[in-house]
């Protein structure tokens, strides 16, 4: 935390990472009656709407947008802020062609302490700098050796899942990290995967703790010990890594340099540490919620599911075979599934941003310092955008269709400069799983079946996901 230390001749208390105590630099609030004009509630007495949100985000922002509209006040984890909701908010705030919203002071009071310096939570030029440094790992013949890794892994993987019942969600999760380890990492797990995965869980979850300080046993004090483990871990590998680089993702971000200069020095150790813990989290979490998402709606949607069954067939030549990196962009309705999947339950259901000018939206005036959050899970489930939101219909995505569309009306990657970078391994990997898993296996569920979802801070089934896998015969 380099940047905030320069700042504070004094060491920072960890809690003072996600304040404006720690971050002097972070536009404040002048006064919080400047937000009276607007509608909304703030809730209880201490507590504000915490706890309301928490125990239902879904359906607590509904209940706020019918009562209130498309631009509501609430007041959560000790501070007012303000939700715009619609495809017109989500291009203003996202695209942020004015440069009013800082993503830095919108998600550091939630993730500064856990995750600090993650592209997410950098802004304007710093952003720019490292996202164009990180993207070297993201190009086609770095893609291409991840593909190759990808095939081998999840085809061994599924084929040891083997016929009958399980619960998906965890397996899947599993096997996602063990992916993210050999294509980003360049190494097995091996008994190293069970700690990781933890630490990750502590420290998504600790994300919406009501807590903010890492006290002992506090869902914060369990993320911030998971965040040392990482960093311990990821320290010692990057160094490794600079010795003896290799072609893995890892190896890509150890020896990138600033503004592609080969004369430039490398990114400081630090800072790549920082980066690919990010990365990972959001590599191995948001796709395995999305990929739970998909696989539950392909069992309800058999007709689907045969659909894309007969794509991947035909895109790899065979069943259980390799599918060839030239061979991604044949799986078209794949991509479209994928699609409907992550406008039914996005990964990221709502994106937070702090004003850093005043501005104007739907006849208010919302002054700087404010933070202000957009809300992908309220637009994706809007029938004025999407006719009957709750179906399962890949054929939203139709070029014709996404088209007619505006274009802010789909945002599970965010969208302008901070477009997840990632989002185009995501899609390799998806195929993947698709591929690998729908020419073995058919996923049936039980008639009447419908999990619940725990839909905060990544959503996922409560019970795990319980489908059945049928050998194809």
């Amino acid at each position: 935390m380099a940047s905030l230390a320069a700042n504070h001749p004094q060491p920072i208390r960890p809690q003072d990472v996600q304040s404006e105590r720690g971050n002097p630099h972070w536009v404040r609030l002048k006064d919080e009656r400047e937000l009276d004009s607007i509608p909304g509630e703030d809730g209880w007495p201490m507590l504000g709407t915490t706890f309301q949100l928490l125990a239902d985000p879904i359906g607590y922002g509904n209940r706020m947008r019918a009562k209130y509209g498309d631009v509501y006040r609430t007041r959560s984890f000790g501070r007012r802020q303000v939700t715009l909701i619609g495809p017109e908010a989500n291009e203003l705030v996202l695209f942020d062609r004015d440069k009013i919203f800082s993503s830095e002071q919108g998600w550091g009071p939630v993730l500064n302490l856990l995750f600090p310096r993650g592209l997410m939570l950098l802004d304007f030029a710093a952003h720019r700098a490292d996202r164009r440094a990180l993207s070297i790992a993201f190009k086609p013949e770095p893609m291409r050796h991840y593909c190759a890794a990808l095939n081998a892994d999840i085809a061994r993987g599924v084929e040891a899942w083997g016929e009958g019942e399980r619960k998906f969600y965890p397996a899947i999760k599993a096997l996602t990290l063990e992916t993210a380890a050999t294509s980003f990492l360049g190494l097995p797990l091996g008994p190293e995967a069970d700690m990781l995965n933890k630490a990750f869980v502590d420290m998504v979850q600790a994300s919406v703790a009501p807590v903010r300080r890492p006290l002992p046993f506090t869902a914060m004090g369990k993320g911030y010990s998971g965040r040392k483990l990482m960093v311990e871990y990821f320290t010692r590998l990057v160094r490794e890594r600079r010795a003896m680089p290799g072609q893995d993702m890892f190896s890509q971000f150890a020896m990138a340099r600033r503004d592609d200069d080969p004369s430039a020095d490398l990114l400081p150790e630090d800072v790549v540490v920082d980066h690919m813990i990010f990365l990972m989290m959001a590599a191995h979490d948001t796709i395995t919620s999305s990929f739970t998402t998909l696989i539950w709606h392909l069992a309800k949607n058999p007709e689907w599911q045969e659909k894309l069954r007969a794509e991947a067939r035909a895109a790899a030549g065979g069943d259980g075979v390799p599918l060839a990196f030239d061979s991604l962009g044949k799986m078209e309705l794949t991509e479209m599934a994928m699609k409907e999947a992550l406008r039914i339950m996005p990964p990221v259901p709502s994106t937070p941003r702090r004003a850093m000018r005043d501005f104007t939206f739907g006849g208010y005036r919302i002054p700087a310092g404010t933070n202000v959050g957009v809300s992908a899970a309220a637009v994706h489930a809007d029938p004025a955008h999407w006719p009957e939101p709750e179906r399962f219909d890949p054929m939203r995505f139709t070029p014709a269709a996404v088209a007619a569309r505006h274009k802010y009306a789909w945002i599970p990657y965010g969208g302008g400069a901070h477009m997840c970078l990632g989002l185009h391994f995501a899609t390799m990997q998806t195929k993947l799983l698709v591929h690998h898993i729908l020419t073995r296996y058919r996923v049936e569920a039980e008639p009447g079946y419908e999990p619940a979802w725990q839909p905060w801070p990544i959503p996922k089934p409560r019970d795990g996901l319980r489908v059945k896998f049928a050998r194809l015969a």
